[in-house]
């Protein structure tokens, strides 16, 4: 069975949370499947809609695995002093 991406779904400018300075909060809600998360944020609208698909990103990249970012190369030291020698 193949589950849902992480989506944004929405995000609604809200008030400050108690105790907080400065206004621009918003609420943004990412869903997966029937999972449903919120979370809070200050900033323009913009600015927060963007933080929350990085957040969507990051958890369905962690769903699969990363994906390649970095290619390594493996040698072995013994092909490597070999080289160095001719």
């Amino acid at each position: 069975m193949m589950e849902t991406e992480f989506t944004v779904t929405s995000v609604t400018p809200v008030d400050p949370p108690a105790k907080s300075e400065g206004g621009d909060w918003h609420c943004y809600t990412i869903r997966q499947g029937k999972n449903t998360m919120r979370g809070f944020r200050r900033g323009n609208l913009r600015a927060v809609t963007a933080a929350a698909e990085a957040i969507a990103m990051q958890l369905n990249e962690r769903r699969f695995g990363k994906r390649a970012r970095v290619q390594l190369v493996m040698t072995s030291e013994k092909s490597s002093k070999k080289d160095n020698r001719s």
